[in-house]
């Protein structure tokens, strides 16, 4: 096993790491729109639950998507699969080794 992602990989995982940003944002978006039609809580307290979802929607942006390299490839992709914005088929264009890592990382291996 190689310690860094196949050039093949790399390419793929460039293509659907703009995809997967666009879901998580979108993710983060609509429940932030949820917390704010919220009628029943006052506005102070929606925009604390409004932070809270930002800064903890943050921290996993930053672990998936911040700093793109070959590098750390594996542990973002990883990061987008454990959060689930990353479909069957765009999960199955990458290679055995890169989808084996992946779960290793993930403790989800067979």
């Amino acid at each position: 096993m190689t310690r860094q992602i196949k050039e093949s990989d790399w390419k793929i995982f460039r293509q659907v790491h703009a995809e997967a940003l666009e879901r998580f944002s979108e993710r983060v978006l609509l429940e932030v729109e949820r917390i704010n039609s919220d009628r029943a809580k006052g506005f102070h307290e929606k925009y604390l639950e409004i932070w809270k979802v930002l800064k903890r929607r943050d921290k996993e942006m930053s672990q998936a998507f911040d700093d793109l390299r070959r590098s750390t490839a594996w542990t973002q992709i990883a990061s987008m699969k454990g959060l689930g914005l990353l479909t069957e088929d765009e999960l199955g264009r990458f290679s055995p080794e890169t989808r084996e890592v992946v779960d290793l990382m993930l403790g989800t291996s067979t």
